[in-house]
C-alpha cells in the first residue's frame, strides 16, 4: 500500500468523522425518518401483492403459491371464493395500506425537515466557532466572499445530501430487495431480464463520478471569486464612486460570471449526457419487460396477476436504480462540498504552548533579534532589538513596508514568531509562554484602518465589555475627543453606525476606534497610525488625555507625525525593516538622520502653512 493510498484513506475518515460531528443532535430524527421511510418502502411493495391476489386468486380461482401466514390470513377471512365475492375486502386491504404509506410519509417528511434543520444549525454553529479561532495569518490567506461561500453554499450542498439523498438510500436498499424477492418469486427469467440494465448503469454512473466531481469543484471554486467580487465591492462602494470605477468593476464581475455560467454549461451537457444514458437504459428495460411478460403470459408461464405485479415491482425497480446513478453523481457533488468544509474544519485553531501562563503585562517589553517574514515573502524584519520600559512611551517612525505595523501584530501573536527567529518578551516572559487570550486581553490595539459594527455607536465602543455602563462610554469617548460629535447627532450614542462605519468619518472612525481600545483599561497600548485622519490640535488632546488618564501605561505609538511622537521617551526609527535611529526628539531632531530630514520637512510645511 503507497503512502498517497494511506493518506487518502486516512482524509476519507477525517472527513466521515467530521460529517458525525456535525450530525450530533439530529440523529435520532435521522432515525425515524429512516424508519418512516422503511415503512413507506414496505407498503409500496404490499399493494401490488394485493392486487395479484385479487386477479390470480380471488376472481381467476388460481391455486396460490404464497408464504403459510398469508394463507392462514386468508382462510381466516373465508378463502380465495369468499374473497372474490367480496372484494371490497381487498379494497379495504388496500385503503390501509395507503393510509399506513400516508401516515408514514408524513412523520418522514417533518422528522427529516427536523433532522436537516438541527444538522445545519450544528454545521453553521461548529463552522463559524472554528473560524473564529483560526489564526490571524489563516483569515489573510483565505478571501472572504470564498469563506462565506463555504459557509453558505457548500454547507446547503452537504445539508441536501444528508437530509435527503442519504435517508432515502435506505429506502431505496428495501426497495430493491424486496421487489428483486418478489419478482424472483414470480419469475426467475423476468427477473434476469429485468436486472441486466443494472451493472451498466451503476458502471457509466462511477464513470461519470469523476467528471462530475471535477465539474463541481471548478464551479464551486469560481462561485467563490464571484461572491469574493461581489463582497468587495459591496464593501468599499464608497471607493468604487470616488474614483469613478463603477464600470471596471461591473466589466470585472461580468467576466467572473460568465466564466461562472460557461462551466455549469459545460455541467449541463454533462449532466444531460448521463441522465439521457439514464433514461435509454430505463427505457430498454420497461420495453423488455412489457415483452417478454406478454410472451410468459401467452404461453402459460406467467399468470395475469404475476405480470400485473410483476410490472409494478419493475417499477418500483427503475426508479431505485436511477436513483443509485443519481446518487453517486450527487456524491461527486456534495464530496466537492464536503472537501471545502474540511478545509476550514481542518485547518490548525490557534493553541498556546503547554503550561501557558498569565503573566504580568505590566514590564518592560523587550525584541530581542527579532527577524520575521510574511508565507512566500521577502523577510520584513530584521534582527529587531529594543526594550522599551514599563510605563513609559515608545514613538515608532518608518515608511510604508519598514515593519513597524508587523512587529506590533507579532506582540499581539497575531502572527507566531519561529523559535529560530528571535524573541519578545514582557516582563522577561517570551510571549509564546503567555497565554493568547490573556494576552490580548492586556494589549489595547487601535489598527491603522479601524473596523466598526453595523451597531450603535454605543455598542461599537463598549463592545469589549457587554455590561459596560453608558458613563463609562462616554468617559472614554471624551478621553478621544468625540463625545462632542456624538452628542450632536441626532440620536446621540444610539446612532446606527452603517456597515464598516460608513455613515462616521474617517476622523471620527479612527476616534471611535481609540475609544473602543481605551474601555479596555489594558496596561499596554498600541495605536497603530491611529491619529492620521485627525488635525493636528485634535491629535494633542487625545494623547494629553490618554497620558493622564493611563500614566502608568505602556503605550506604543506610530505615526508619520513628527509631532505626534515628539513627547514619546523614546523613539525607533526604521528602515527596510532594520532599526537605524533609537533615541529621543531632542536627540533625533539634530542627529542627521532620517528622522532629522522628515522634522525639518514637516517642520518647513507647518511654517508655510501660517503664512
Amino acid at each position: 500500500m503507497t503512502k498517497h493510498t494511506t493518506s487518502s484513506r486516512t482524509e476519507k475518515r477525517k472527513k466521515l468523522t467530521l460529517l458525525r460531528l456535525f450530525m450530533k443532535g439530529s440523529e435520532k430524527f435521522f432515525l425515524i425518518s429512516i424508519l418512516s421511510a422503511a415503512v413507506t418502502a414496505l407498503a409500496d411493495t404490499v399493494t401490488p401483492q394485493i392486487i395479484r391476489i385479487a386477479v390470480d386468486n380471488a376472481i381467476g380461482g388460481k391455486e396460490a403459491d404464497l408464504p403459510q401466514w398469508v394463507m392462514n390470513w386468508v382462510n381466516q377471512l373465508g378463502g380465495f371464493e369468499y374473497l372474490g365475492r367480496n372484494l371490497w375486502i381487498l379494497a379495504i386491504a388496500i385503503v390501509l395500506v395507503a393510509l399506513m404509506q400516508v401516515i408514514s410519509q408524513y412523520t418522514f417528511r417533518v422528522y427529516t425537515t427536523k433532522a436537516s434543520e438541527t444538522l445545519v444549525k450544528s454545521m453553521r454553529d461548529r463552522l463559524f466557532g472554528h473560524i473564529e479561532h483560526l489564526p490571524f495569518s489563516w483569515h489573510m490567506k483565505n478571501r472572504t466572499g470564498d469563506i462565506i461561500q463555504r459557509c453558505t453554499s457548500d454547507i446547503d450542498t452537504v445539508k441536501l445530501f444528508l437530509s435527503e439523498k442519504l435517508t432515502a438510500i435506505f429506502r431505496i436498499i428495501l426497495l430493491l430487495t424486496m421487489s428483486i424477492i418478489f419478482m424472483l418469486s414470480m419469475n426467475l427469467k423476468l427477473t434476469a431480464i429485468a436486472l441486466i440494465p443494472l451493472p451498466f448503469i451503476l458502471a457509466y454512473s462511477l464513470a461519470f463520478n469523476r467528471k462530475i466531481h471535477a465539474g463541481f469543484t471548478d464551479c464551486d471554486e469560481n462561485e467563490g471569486k464571484l461572491s469574493a467580487i461581489a463582497q468587495e465591492n459591496l464593501t468599499g462602494v464608497r471607493v468604487v464612486r470616488a474614483f469613478g470605477q463603477e464600470r471596471s468593476e461591473i466589466d470585472k464581475f461580468e467576466t467572473q460570471n460568465e466564466c461562472y455560467t460557461k462551466l455549469w454549461f459545460k455541467m449541463a451537457k454533462l449532466m444531460s449526457r448521463f441522465w439521457t444514458f439514464s433514461d435509454i437504459f430505463s427505457g430498454i428495460q420497461v420495453m423488455l419487460i412489457v415483452i417478454f411478460g406478454a410472451v410468459f403470459c401467452v404461453n402459460g408461464s406467467m399468470l395475469e396477476g404475476e405480470y400485473i405485479a410483476f410490472i409494478s415491482y419493475n417499477a418500483m425497480l427503475v426508479w431505485p436504480i436511477r436513483m443509485l446513478g443519481r446518487l453517486i453523481s450527487e456524491l461527486g457533488k456534495v464530496g466537492v462540498s464536503v472537501d471545502r468544509i474540511y478545509y476550514i474544519m481542518n485547518s490548525p485553531v490557534e493553541q498556546d504552548e503547554p503550561g501557558a501562563t498569565e503573566a504580568p503585562m505590566n514590564g518592560d517589553i523587550c525584541f530581542e533579534h527579532v527577524n520575521f517574514g510574511y508565507d512566500n515573502a521577502t523577510q520584513i524584519l530584521h534582527d529587531v532589538s529594543f526594550t522599551m520600559k514599563a510605563g513609559t512611551t515608545l514613538g515608532i517612525l518608518g515608511g510604508t513596508g519598514s515593519g513597524k505595523s508587523t512587529m506590533m501584530l507579532l506582540l499581539d501573536k497575531l502572527y507566531e514568531l519561529e523559535p529560530d527567529c528571535g524573541r519578545i518578551t514582557i516582563g522577561g516572559t517570551d510571549i509564546r509562554k503567555i497565554s493568547t487570550e490573556y494576552l490580548r486581553r492586556n494589549i489595547g490595539m487601535v489598527l491603522q484602518e479601524p473596523f466598526l459594527f453595523s451597531r450603535t455607536i454605543a455598542e461599537n465602543i463598549g463592545i469589549s465589555s457587554p455590561q459596560i455602563e453608558l458613563e463609562q462610554i462616554r468617559q472614554a469617548a471624551r478621553a478621544a475627543a468625540l463625545d462632542d460629535s456624538i452628542t450632536s447627532f441626532t440620536n446621540g450614542y444610539d446612532t446606527m453606525v452603517g456597515e464598516r462605519g460608513v455613515t462616521l468619518s474617517g476622523g471620527q472612525k479612527q476616534r471611535a476606534a481609540i475609544a473602543r481600545t481605551l474601555i479596555q483599561n489594558a496596561p499596554i497600548l498600541i495605536f497603530d497610525d491611529s491619529l492620521s485622519a485627525v488635525d493636528a490640535e485634535t491629535d494633542a488632546k487625545i494623547r494629553q488625555a490618554i497620558s493622564q488618564r493611563f500614566g502608568t501605561a505602556s503605550i506604543i505609538l506610530i505615526s508619520h507625525r513628527i509631532a505626534t511622537l515628539s513627547s514619546a521617551d523614546k523613539i525607533l526609527v526604521l528602515e527596510h525593516g532594520r532599526i537605524v535611529e533609537e533615541g529621543t526628539h531632542a536627540e533625533l531632531k539634530s542627529a542627521g538622520g532620517i528622522y532629522q530630514q522628515i522634522y525639518e520637512t514637516q517642520t518647513s510645511i507647518q511654517e508655510v502653512g501660517t503664512l
